[in-house]
């Protein structure tokens, strides 16, 4: 964490010597003080945190749904066997699809701005979730499910107290990774579509007055935003899930 934060101040370092001596032309990139200056100036603009609300509130959306979605389908692919041999040929094919290109499809298919960007946020952050899920179900300890079975529980509850409790490391995981993803879709959709709100019209915005500077620092705030989501899933996952990470520490 420490090298991490030496690294990028000394980088910020560079790029701002780089600039004040000529090295770097400020009228392509600014100088970094003058957008950490922009950037703090937005902490407090009332324009700037309504669409940043409106960029959250779409991501938050997308990843309830995407959970809402992705689990019980990875549960579902993961148990049964046949049905996930007859989906992956479907998976494989639709995973690799940029969702970059859906969203003019997105644009015409919901009239709502929220929908659209949701759509794509969802369609995205799908596949963490989902991939993660299935392995997690396949990383069970079979011998655990056979004893719930030999005590006569059902399909159901064997998935509900072994599978869904073991899996929960793997389906934590794939949560943080698809928030990521969906923060990245919701900016961009709202880059590529417009629209009345969020932080990817603010930075259309500033790009046609020629605002290098609020391009940049709007673009640093979704970049902390995401630090700081990952963060909190991260510490979250480690205390929830502490007899996990023993477990591959152990193995490790």
């Amino acid at each position: 964490m420490l090298r991490g934060v030496v690294g990028a101040t000394g980088l910020l370092v560079i790029l701002e010597v780089a600039g004040r001596t000529g090295v770097i032309d400020t009228g392509f990139l600014p100088l970094v003080s003058t957008v950490l200056a922009r950037a703090a100036e937005l902490a407090v603009d009332g324009e700037f945190l309504t669409h940043g609300l409106a960029s959250m509130e779409a991501w938050f959306w997308a990843l309830v749904v995407t959970i809402a979605v992705a689990v019980p389908a990875g549960l579902l692919l993961g148990v049964v066997r046949p049905v996930e041999s007859a989906t992956r040929p479907l998976i494989e094919f639709l995973r690799p699809i940029p969702s970059v290109a859906l969203i003019p499809l997105a644009i015409l298919l919901f009239q709502n701005p929220m929908h659209m960007r949701m759509s794509v946020a969802v369609y995205a952050a799908t596949w963490p979730v989902l991939i993660n899920t299935i392995y997690g179900v396949r990383d069970v300890d079979p011998l655990a499910k056979e004893t719930l079975r030999s005590f006569g529980f059902g399909p159901g509850t064997v998935v509900m107290r072994v599978v869904l409790p073991s899996a929960a490391p793997f389906i934590a995981t794939g949560v943080r990774l698809a928030a990521s993803v969906a923060i990245i879709l919701v900016v961009t959709a709202e880059v590529v579509a417009g629209g009345i709100s969020g932080v990817g019209v603010f930075i259309n915005t500033a790009g046609s007055g020629n605002r290098v500077d609020l391009m940049i620092a709007a673009t640093a705030w979704v970049g902390l935003f995401g630090i700081a989501v990952n963060a909190l899933l991260v510490a979250a996952e480690k205390r929830v899930f502490r007899w996990h990470h023993n477990r591959l520490a152990g193995v490790s």
